[in-house]
């Protein structure tokens, strides 16, 4: 009897323990308005890195390091990634990205799906939408979403890493205008 009692402690507070990192998560992207940060992105085995800054729902202003000005862009409908000699401009719905950027579709999949954590410090939703699988994954102490790997629309493997996220800071007005084609 004693260790059907343990067995069932056991599952009950790991249980409550997953819900309760869950409800933190939706809680943190809830009250998050918009968040900046540094990124490291690896696509097919290409590292970039840079500057970022995401403004709920589904604007982003990226600056690349070291490579040709490059700049991705969403205005919430459409995204441009631009360099010197580049411009392209894709309809947000299109990529993932319009998934990733749009909080309350993160908050509805997330109350909906069971989390993975992983060495103790990540927490993984596993998300997939219309032929897409999109990893997200959040830090299981300040449980801020950390990064995601997705696929894109080119096929490309892409894995993206946050670091020094700051919230709810004062933007730049005009920071998410698409910038023009030269």
């Amino acid at each position: 009897m004693l260790r059907c009692f343990l067995v069932f402690f056991l599952l009950i507070s790991t249980c409550y323990s997953n819900a309760e990192i869950k409800n933190k998560i939706i809680q943190n992207l809830t009250n998050t308005e918009n968040l900046d940060f540094k990124f490291e992105q690896n696509i097919n085995g290409k590292i970039e890195n840079g500057n970022c800054t995401i403004e709920y729902p589904k604007k982003i202003f990226c600056e690349y390091a070291r490579s040709n000005n490059k700049i991705l862009v969403s205005n919430g409908k459409s995204l441009v990634i631009k360099t010197i000699t580049s411009y392209y401009r894709y309809p947000l719905e299109k990529t993932p990205l319009n998934l990733i950027l749009d909080k309350n579709y993160l908050i509805n999949k997330i109350n909906d799906l069971e989390e993975r954590i992983i060495d103790e410090n990540l927490v993984n939703y596993k998300i997939l939408e219309q032929d897409n699988e999109i990893n997200i994954f959040f830090d299981n102490k300040t449980f801020d979403l950390i990064g995601w790997q997705n696929t894109d629309m080119y096929q490309n493997f892409n894995m993206t890493f946050l670091s020094s996220i700051r919230k709810n800071r004062v933007l730049k007005k005009n920071l998410f205008k698409l910038p023009s084609q030269n």
